[in-house]
């Protein structure tokens, strides 16, 4: 005898979107994961950033094929009688099956082993010049290997988060401790955490933590009313520090880039040593104390102060590369307020990036993610696919009239620098009511 199927509307599946009554749907059913948001490999923020919501284009974004057999002992035997799905997820789902078919998310290359092998003798030559030279300039120049050392980790630690690249899964984990932990001094706890509530709510304002830097930085005038970042659970408090710096942040934000390792280090800190539930908390700690024990031997082996502080400087400057490039794909897209919608997920994914274009040479120096928008599509698909699909991606935004930035590196700093600046001009408006101080007075005052 078949079982009546039972039907809730989108409207009843929204009121499912609490810890303890956590409902998500996938193609029409409906799923519990109340209990799974601990265990989630990918985080509990994802999850309840998209609870009570339809999350069929998220789901197949970033699980392979091999996790739907899973999702059957989270079922309800419920399934929404009015969802319907857009035209632009049928296409973005058949590109997705079209991809999987050809092979492209298990085509790694070897990426990973030409980059594990450059990484092996920049840091070698960094630690030689070190040691065995008096060169000042010799010192320089290993600062500087440091710095693409750093670059080429932070590639690597991303590519072992969003895939598999290892033989093992073991050997995965172990890449992105290594990569990240003990080469880059930043915890691939912490990047696991931002990133993939970024990746999920991209360009939330309240939801993304990557374009949440007030006091430093605000990349929109919606910043100015001191909005609740859900992700921090904070308020971003725009006060007149804020509204100062703010202020100036064209000008600033190329010095803030250079030293913006020194932020990551302190949000590692702060993650590893805070009450919230870290997974694999004793790995990361001792990946960063390894980090922590080799670098500054490293930096006191120099003869003097002045060449420990320009080797630590040239290995931020030339870091500060990466920072400056992550900021490009997304300071200048377009922003949002609220959660993340389930059934918008191409839209949002190309409103919010842009892709940096360059020639196939330069693929190796930005890691893949100069093609952003491919790349948070297909967060699972190895850098070295994604030039390929590219044109494809390309012709689907413009088929549905969405955007697709593609920018040179030096467009996408003046589309960035037109973004900060044009917030800064609104921060100066000093009719905006924010309470001032005797500093911002007198810093302000004509006449």
């Amino acid at each position: 005898m078949e079982v009546e199927k039972k039907y809730i509307s989108v409207e009843e599946l929204k009121k499912h979107n609490k810890p303890g009554d956590l409902w998500i749907s996938i193609q029409g059913k409906v799923y519990n994961v109340s209990d799974w948001t601990k265990d989630h490999p990918g985080g509990d923020t994802i999850l309840y950033n998209l609870g009570g919501l339809d999350v069929t284009d998220a789901f197949i974004a970033y699980h392979p094929r091999t996790a739907w057999q899973y999702l059957k002992k989270f079922s309800t035997g419920i399934y929404l009688k009015d969802f319907e799905v857009s035209e632009v997820s049928k296409d973005y789902r058949r590109m997705a099956t079209e991809f999987s078919k050809a092979g492209l998310f298990e085509k790694k290359g070897h990426g990973a082993l030409c980059s594990i092998t450059i990484i092996s003798i920049m840091f070698c030559l960094s630690v030689y010049g070190v040691l065995k030279s008096d060169s000042v300039l010799v010192h320089l120049m290993s600062g500087m290997l440091l710095g693409m050392l750093w670059i080429e980790g932070a590639y690597v630690g991303h590519d072992c988060g969003h895939y598999q690249v290892m033989p093992s899964q073991l050997c995965n984990n172990i890449a992105q401790i290594v990569a990240g932990n003990c080469l880059t001094g930043i915890s691939i706890a912490w990047w696991k955490w931002t990133h993939n509530a970024h990746h999920i709510a991209c360009n939330s304002l309240d939801y993304d933590p990557d374009l949440q830097h007030i006091p430093v930085f605000a990349v929109s005038t919606k910043f100015f009313n001191s909005i609740t970042s859900i992700f921090y659970g904070r308020v971003l408090t725009f006060d007149p520090l804020a509204r100062f710096l703010v202020s100036y942040q064209h000008f600033t934000y190329y010095p803030v880039m250079m030293v913006g390792r020194v932020n990551l280090f302190i949000q590692t800190f702060l993650l590893l040593c805070s009450r919230r539930d870290v997974p694999n908390r004793g790995l990361n700690i001792m990946g960063i104390l390894v980090f922590w024990t080799w670098f500054p031997l490293l930096v006191s082996c120099l003869p003097n102060w002045s060449e420990r502080v320009m080797f630590v400087l040239a290995a931020f400057a030339v870091t500060s590369l990466q920072h400056i490039q992550f900021t490009l794909n997304h300071f200048s897209g377009d922003t949002y307020l609220g959660a993340p919608n389930g059934n918008d997920w191409f839209e949002k994914q190309a409103a919010g990036t842009v892709d940096i274009s360059c020639s196939t040479k330069m693929d190796w120096f930005f890691g893949g993610l100069q093609f952003q928008l491919e790349h948070h599509l297909f967060p699972r698909m190895p850098r070295g696919q994604l030039r390929k699909i590219a044109p494809t991606v390309k012709e689907l935004c413009k088929k549905h009239n969405l955007p697709y930035r593609s920018l040179s590196f030096w467009e996408a700093n003046k589309a960035t620098l037109r973004t900060l600046r044009t917030a800064a001009v609104q921060a100066r408006d000093l009719s905006n009511p924010v309470p001032k101080n005797l500093v911002w007075e007198a810093l302000n005052t004509h006449g």
